[in-house]
């Protein structure tokens, strides 16, 4: 299967880099590529797109508000990888509350760039370790928010409360399955249901749910 990314940041130079790289991979086209948000929202609609690899500052429209607006869109809505120099709070929960599936450092490696694409095309969350890091501490300090879907929570059976802990905690689908003594295939089928009975695109969103609720606690 063939990953379609849309590559989008305002830097011709690193928007055209990124592009030749994500396109030399044998399991991924490059469908477009967009200089602000607004191109962004408009070829995510037109193209048929798996992955939109976002910056976000850019002119006219922010990787924030293009975020907002393409997962708020009807039919196949893809996932959203944000890429940027900046790990600052306000980037990383703005995005991620907007919908955004990842979030991943330019400083890094462009090998991790090219597994985070595969990773959040699968329907996981990725997170650079300094951003969960951050994001746990954010919420270390939080109360748990009224706004939060509650009665999604309600539904889920207590296996799955104790699945959605460890998903919170980091823990991959492997993980689970032998923290819990259950099969691999036991351990996924628990995830797809709870993301289904939550409404949540993935595990990020699962993350965010589990501390805005106060099922879970940083400490």
């Amino acid at each position: 299967m063939t990953i379609r990314v849309l590559v989008v940041d305002d830097e011709e130079l690193i928007r055209t880099a990124f592009a030749a790289v994500i396109g030399a991979e044998a399991d991924m086209d490059v469908v477009g590529e967009a200089a602000d948000g607004a191109e962004a929202v408009r070829l995510a609609a037109r193209f048929a797109t798996d992955v939109v690899v976002m910056d976000v500052r850019m002119p006219v429209m922010d990787g924030i508000e293009a975020i907002r607006a393409i997962t708020s869109a009807t039919g196949d809505i893809p996932h959203v990888l944000i890429l940027t120099t900046f790990d600052l709070d306000e980037y990383v929960f703005d995005a991620l509350r907007a919908g955004a599936s990842g979030f991943a450092l330019k400083r890094r490696p462009l090998e991790e760039l090219l597994e985070g694409i595969r990773v959040v095309a699968s329907g996981d969350g990725l997170l650079a370790p300094t951003v969960t890091r951050r994001l746990i501490a954010h919420f270390a300090n939080q109360a748990p928010s009224s706004a939060t879907n509650r009665g999604g929570l309600d539904r889920l059976t207590e296996r799955e409360r104790e699945v959605l802990l460890l998903v919170a905690r980091g823990l991959s689908n492997a993980e689970i399955s032998e923290e819990l003594h259950m099969g691999l295939r036991t351990a996924k089928t628990h995830v797809s249901s709870i993301l289904m009975k939550v409404g949540a695109r993935d595990r990020v969103q699962l993350v965010i749910l589990a501390y805005e609720s106060g099922l879970i606690r940083a400490t």
